[in-house]
């Protein structure tokens, strides 16, 4: 996978969103459209691997309906966004502890150049994302004939 440009002022900004969450603090969305990357609630956890033939992502969504999922390739990068929504309110329900975050989310990879981004597969399964990304056929080189003449 090619490297990503690190972007320490959004890092401290995603801590601090990250803390202030833990502490209970509400945290504030920007409303700017400049600032929609930062704009996300939470991010699923992924494990990427790769082997000879392929990348392989798997994206942990559980509690997100299929319909609420969208995967994008374009330009070289791979987006997973999508929205887990929180439960509505029950009368006579009070809640002792909620861990679980809601909200949008977007995860993007940026794609090596040796993949084929017109074959990346998704199949979604019991919560769990699965993307293959094949890795493309190598160029080989060819024997030119060389014609007497």
């Amino acid at each position: 996978m090619s490297l990503v440009r690190r972007d320490p002022f959004q890092e401290l900004e995603e801590m601090s969103t990250r803390l202030n969450r833990f502490f209970g603090a509400p945290t504030q969305r920007p409303s700017d459209a400049k600032d929609a990357m930062t704009a996300f609630d939470w991010a699923p956890t992924v494990d990427v691997a790769e082997s000879a033939d392929e990348f392989h992502i798997k994206a942990d969504l559980a509690g997100v309906p299929k319909e609420n999922v969208k995967v994008s390739v374009h330009a070289g990068v791979l987006r997973i966004e999508g929205e887990r929504r929180q439960e509505k309110e029950e009368k006579g329900k009070r809640w002792h502890r909620v861990e679980r975050a809601y909200g949008s989310f977007l995860r993007t990879f940026t794609l090596p150049e040796n993949v084929d981004d017109g074959r990346v597969s998704a199949e979604f399964k019991d919560g769990l994302l699965n993307v293959r990304i094949p890795k493309a056929e190598k160029a080989k080189p060819k024997a030119i004939d060389i014609k007497v003449g």
